[in-house]
Formats: structure tokens, sequence, C-alpha cells
């Protein structure tokens, strides 16, 4: 039960910016549109089982009524050797903002995530003027390892989406001796493997539409609304100057 005198007992905290939850603004109807979904995968090879199982992901996805676009990183400079006007970063960048969510797909190399996928990463900004291109979107992390099962990648690859502010979901794929998974079309067989890769899309499209439409509200900050009051409030100061 909270009490009246609560406030009395939080003196660092500016009281116009605080706000007690809101149940209302959390049932916004929903939005009618497929689920827009990004998929990034790590590897440039011709037969790249991080691509493959991007694929898959991305059948599974569609079928559960997803829109799914795929960035192919083929052509994309290494961050800061180019500008952000390069086509390939402009195309990524404008794909992030696209989506309402994104998988992360990486194949393991020294124990880490590729650095194909952490260059794409790096490309997409945390901020661009006041639009933020991966806040409050969902992610789902996948990864493939040559040899026994691993989760180096998907480890890594949650921290940056946890920085990237993203809502990451509690499932992940991590598909071990990838090589022996994909039969000679690039399909992935029946497996306890593949059987994750179907629960993490199917988690990733009822987080999607759980919180899409009400990503704004579950990504509004107190230090946020408070600084930009600051802010406000010196621009205001030297106008009257």
């Amino acid at each position: 039960m909270q009490r009246a005198s609560a406030l009395s007992d939080l003196p660092a905290a500016h009281a116009q910016h605080l706000r007690l939850p809101d149940r209302e603004a959390l049932r916004t109807p929903l939005s009618a549109h497929p689920p827009r979904i990004l998929i990034l995968y790590g590897s440039l090879r011709s037969v790249s089982y991080s691509r493959l199982l991007a694929e898959e992901a991305g059948r599974l996805l569609t079928h559960f009524g997803a829109e799914v676009r795929f960035f192919n990183p083929e052509g994309l400079p290494l961050p800061d050797a180019a500008p952000a006007s390069h086509p390939k970063v402009r195309e990524l960048r404008d794909l992030s903002q696209w989506s309402e969510g994104q998988v992360w797909v990486s194949p393991e190399r020294h124990g880490a995530m590729s650095g194909i996928m952490k260059a794409q990463i790096d490309w997409i900004p945390l901020s661009v003027g006041s639009v933020r291109p991966t806040q409050g979107r969902t992610l789902a992390v996948m990864q493939v390892s040559g040899g026994s099962q691993s989760f180096n990648a998907v480890n890594q690859m949650r921290i940056l989406g946890r920085w990237m502010r993203m809502i990451t979901i509690p499932n992940q794929s991590s598909v071990a001796k990838a090589f022996q998974e994909f039969d000679a079309n690039g399909r992935m067989k029946p497996s306890s493997y593949y059987d994750r890769v179907v629960d993490v899309t199917e988690e990733l499209m009822k987080f999607t539409l759980l919180t899409r439409d009400i990503s704004g509200y579950l990504t509004d900050r107190y230090s946020e609304r408070k600084e930009d009051a600051e802010k406000l409030e010196q621009r205001v100061g030297l106008k009257a100057l």
C-alpha cells in the first residue's frame, strides 16, 4: 500500500517527472497490419549456415503472419570507413527504422559473433536526431556453430540488444554442427534444433504483437523526461535574455 507521504521519502527525485504506471496506456488498440520483422545475418559465404538459418526463421515468421525483410551485408563498409550516406548504410538504417522486431543470426567465430554481424549493429546508431532506430523493438537472437553447442554469440548479441534499447525475448536458438542440420537444398532438417527455431519465431511474434503499439510508453523514462525539461528550461531562459 502506497503511503500518502511517499514523495517525502524520495528527496532526490523530481516530483513533476515521476509518473505512476498507467494501466490504460497499456491497453492501446492493436494494429491490424502484419508485424514488420527485419532479419540480419553475419556471413558472406556462398554456403552460409547463418543465412540459411535466417531464411528458415523468415519462412516461419511469414507463416505466423509477419512481413519479413532481409538485409544482405555484402558491400556494407566497415564502421567509420564510409559516411552514413553510403547506400548500404542508408538501406540498413531505413530497414531498422521500418522494423517493429528484428532477428539477429550470427555464426560463432573465435568464440564470438562474427565481425560482419558486429559491423551491421555498429552502423545502427542509438539515435538519429530525435529518432531511435532500435528502441522498443523486439529482438530474437540465434547462432550457428561448426562444433559443439555454444552460446557465446547469442549472449554477446543479447548485451548489444540491451545496449540498443531493444526488447530481447527470453528464448534463443543455438544450432551446433550446423553443417549436419541442413539438407542439400539448404533447408533445415527436422530436429530439436529446428523445434527451438519454431519456438523462437513464435515467441518473437507474440512479443512483437504485445509491445509494438505501446513501445513508446514502455520506453518512456523518468531520466529523459527530466533531461528534456531541463533543456527546454535552458532554451527558454536563453530566449529571455
